[in-house]
C-alpha cells in the first residue's frame, strides 16, 4: 500500500473521530487503567460504543495520539509488508499513543502489537471477535494486556441517556428498546436487524466459512426466539436443517464468539456433567430478542429474565472465566448462581410473586442456598417489595431496576 493512501486514510478517519459526538459517558470508563506496558483491549459486540469509548478514553487522557480504524474498505488490501509504511506515519506523528480500533481484521497484528509494547507505546485496541482475541491475546501478548468487555447501554447508562429517572416507567422503556447507542437515537428497528444480518454473514459465515447460511439463520432465529429457555444441541438439529449436534456446537461457539449471545452452564461440581447438561441461551441486547425473536414466544418473564443476566455479565462474567450458571436439582430450579466458588450469590428473576409461583420460586431458590450454604438470598421483580424470612434464611424481594442502580 501507498504511503500517501495510508496517511490520507489516517487523517480522514482521525477528523471524524474528532468531530463525532463523544455521546453519554459510559460506565467502562471509570476502569480504564494508566497505559504502561501493556494494550488495553475493549472487545464486545458491534455497534455497542467501543469507538465512542475510545473517544472517550482520548478525551480523559488528553495528549497527543495516533487513531487508526481497520475496518474501512479502503483497507481491504492492508498486508503484513505494510506495518512498515504504517510505522514510518507513527513515527512521523511524533506519538506513542497508539488506538487501533477493529484490530482483528488485520493479519498478524499481535504480533505488530506485542513490537509496539516492545517499543514503549502505550496502545489501546477494540474488537468484536472475543475468541480471535482471547485466542491470539493469550500467546503472544501473555501478561501484556487487560481486556474490557463492552455491552450495549445497561439500564443506569440507558437512564443518562435518555435523561430519565430510575423507575418502573423508565424500566418498562428499556426493555422494549434495549441499549444500543444508534438503535436509541435513530427509533428504527431495522438498525438491529441489518446489525444482526451483518454479524452473520461478515462476523462469522464469511470469517468461518460457513456455507449453509439458512441452517446459521434459521438456529439464531429459534434461539432468539426463545430466549432464557434451555436449549440442548442434539434436539436443535431438524430445526436448523442439519446433520449433526457437532455442527449445532460449532454454531453456538461462532454466536457466542461474535457476542450476539451467552450460553450459560448448569452448575455441577464435575465438569463433565455441566458439558452434558442442558444450556440456558441469554441474547446481549434485549433488542436482539425483539426484533429476530418470534413475539409470540418474547413474555415478560424471559425478557427480565434477560435483563438480569446482561447486568450480572456486566459485573461478574467474561468471554473466558465464566462466573455465572444456573441451578438445577430434580424439581426446582434456581435461576442464576454467581461467583459460585468463593462467594456465592443466588438469585431467583420473576416479574411477580403470586399464589401460583410462590412456593416454586422460594423452593428453587431456597434449594440453591442449601447447596451453597448461604443464608441470604434475593428474587428480583418487575415492581414489588418483601422479604421472606424462614428459621436461618433470608430472602429479599425487590426490582431488579432497582437492584442494579
Amino acid at each position: 500500500m501507498l504511503k500517501t493512501k495510508l496517511q490520507e486514510i489516517c487523517v480522514t478517519q482521525t477528523e471524524y473521530l474528532k468531530k463525532a459526538d463523544n455521546g453519554v459517558l459510559r460506565t467502562a470508563l471509570e476502569s480504564v487503567p494508566k497505559l504502561k506496558n501493556h494494550a488495553f483491549v475493549i472487545s464486545g459486540v458491534r455497534r455497542c460504543g467501543k469507538s465512542t469509548l475510545l473517544r472517550q478514553v482520548i478525551k480523559k487522557l488528553n495528549v497527543p495520539f495516533f487513531y487508526l480504524n481497520f475496518d474501512d474498505l479502503r483497507l481491504l488490501e492492508f498486508s503484513v509488508s505494510d506495518y512498515a509504511v504504517l510505522d514510518e506515519i507513527i513515527k512521523e506523528s511524533k506519538t506513542k499513543l497508539l488506538f487501533f480500533d477493529e484490530i482483528q481484521t488485520a493479519a498478524n497484528w499481535e504480533l505488530y502489537i506485542r513490537q509496539k509494547l516492545d517499543q514503549n507505546f502505550r496502545v489501546v485496541l477494540t474488537g468484536s471477535n472475543a475468541s480471535l482475541l482471547s485466542r491470539e491475546l493469550g500467546t503472544k501478548l501473555t501478561g501484556r494486556h487487560i481486556v474490557k468487555e463492552l455491552f450495549p447501554f445497561s439500564y443506569a447508562e440507558y437512564l443518562r441517556f435518555a435523561k430519565r429517572k430510575k423507575g418502573y416507567k423508565s424500566f418498562e422503556k428499556y426493555v422494549q428498546t434495549g441499549g444500543f447507542p444508534e438503535y436509541l437515537k435513530l427509533k428504527n428497528s431495522e438498525v438491529l436487524t441489518q446489525l444482526q444480518k451483518d454479524i452473520l454473514y461478515r462476523d462469522i459465515a464469511v470469517r468461518y466459512n460457513v456455507s449453509d447460511e439458512r441452517s446459521l439463520q434459521n438456529l439464531y432465529v429459534f434461539l432468539a426466539s426463545n430466549a432464557a429457555s434451555l436449549i440442548s444441541p442434539s434436539k436443535l438439529k431438524h430445526i436448523a436443517g442439519v446433520k449433526s449436534h457437532t455442527t449445532i456446537l460449532e454454531y453456538f461457539s461462532y454466536f457466542e464468539n461474535s457476542y450476539l449471545l451467552s450460553l450459560v452452564p448448569r452448575f455441577a461440581w464435575s465438569q463433565k456433567a455441566q458439558s452434558l447438561a442442558p444450556k440456558k441461551v441469554y441474547f446481549t441486547d434485549i433488542g436482539f430478542i425483539r426484533t429476530a425473536g418470534f413475539s409470540f414466544s418474547t413474555n415478560k418473564g424471559h425478557i427480565l429474565e434477560n435483563f438480569v443476566f446482561n447486568e450480572l455479565r456486566r459485573i461478574y462474567g467474561s468471554f473466558d472465566d465464566k462466573q455465572i450458571y444456573y441451578y438445577s436439582e430434580e424439581t426446582c430450579e434456581c435461576d442464576f448462581v454467581v461467583n459460585p466458588l468463593f462467594a456465592p450469590k443466588c438469585i431467583q428473576v420473576c416479574c411477580e410473586l403470586n399464589a401460583e409461583n410462590t412456593d416454586r420460586e422460594l423452593k428453587g431458590l431456597l434449594s440453591a442456598m442449601d447447596f451453597f450454604q448461604i443464608n441470604e438470598g434475593i428474587i428480583l421483580t418487575e415492581n414489588s417489595y418483601d422479604l421472606f424470612v424462614q428459621e436461618d434464611k433470608r430472602i429479599e424481594i425487590m426490582p431488579a431496576w432497582d437492584y442494579f442502580t
